[in-house]
């Protein structure tokens, strides 16, 4: 991409799609992040939803920027072959509605048991699901989250250092390191020549609560700052994560309740107001900018 782009979660607005689409055109954005439609998780819609999806998006004007599947967030010891078959359906998604990447996980690993001992499944499972990526030119796009194997920067860097290329990139998400003590600045050095995608939200390292972009212990600022004066150009995709929604609990494990006076498209406008207000502050954001 040659531009800055800021896309997001439009589920967290409403779980109506005409109402994300509406909220999102009156936000001035040209793309989302497609997670869920009227409660239909993304890799879950039919042909019929699909084509209904796909022709409210054109009427709307608004793109896809990544299809936010919830492939390889799933049990690490659970039958791989019906995870594999999600990926095959969501790249048939992410195809039809011309989504230049696919997000993915890197399996749930059992509590209080060592991560290293299912590295290398982990590799093994991913890389068959690169290899699957490969047969549809399609990017697959590996998010750091709670409870995965690549929760932490290290591990990672273990999953990039193996199978990243044009097949496997990461996202960056500051909210999601910082809520498994993982402090962002060391991670974003280690990762950021593998970084393809950001996901845009905060949260306090003591309590661990989501808040918007810039008033957590994320670095949000610096480190938008370093990636587009290193000549970033790509999406900063909102996920504000500060209200409770509906599919909030298939997300996460132990999700947690969020108390918050405002709705879903108030939370997500605070969040996109903040995520502006930083970005007017970063030298050469505005002039990088599409919206």
């Amino acid at each position: 991409m040659k531009r800055l782009t800021i896309s997001g979660f439009s589920d967290e607005i409403s779980p109506d799609f005409d109402a994300q689409l509406e909220a999102v055109k009156e936000f001035g954005l040209t793309h989302i992040e497609l997670r869920g439609a009227d409660g239909v998780n993304v890799s879950d819609l039919t042909p019929d939803k699909l084509r209904e999806v796909k022709l409210k998006l054109a009427e709307s004007g608004i793109a896809v920027s990544s299809i936010g599947s919830p492939v390889g967030k799933s049990p690490i010891g659970a039958d791989f072959a019906p995870q594999m078959e999600k990926l095959k359906r969501t790249l048939e998604i992410q195809k039809e509605l011309g989504a230049p990447y696919v997000r993915i996980f890197s399996f749930y690993i059992p509590k209080d048991s060592d991560p290293a001992d299912f590295r290398e499944e982990v590799l093994d499972k991913l890389y068959a699901f690169t290899e699957e990526a490969k047969c549809w030119d399609s990017v697959l796009l590996h998010e750091n989250e709670k409870g995965i194997y690549g929760d932490t920067a290290p591990r990672c860097l273990e999953i990039l250092q193996r199978l990243a290329g044009p097949n496997l990139k990461a996202v960056f998400d500051f909210a999601n390191f910082v809520e498994v003590g993982q402090e962002t600045l060391p991670a974003y050095e280690l990762l950021k020549p593998y970084i393809a995608y950001v996901h845009i939200k905060d949260a306090v390292w003591d309590t661990k609560q989501i808040v918007p972009a810039g008033r957590g212990d994320g670095h949000v600022r610096e480190i938008l700052t370093d990636l587009i004066g290193g000549g970033y150009r790509g999406f900063l995709s909102m996920e504000p994560h500060l209200v409770n929604f509906m599919g909030l609990s298939a997300l996460e494990q132990d999700a947690k309740h969020r108390e918050t006076a405002l709705d879903g498209k108030s939370a997500w406008k605070l969040a996109l107001d903040s995520l502006r207000a930083l970005l007017a502050e970063i030298p050469g954001a505005r002039e990088a900018a599409q919206v």
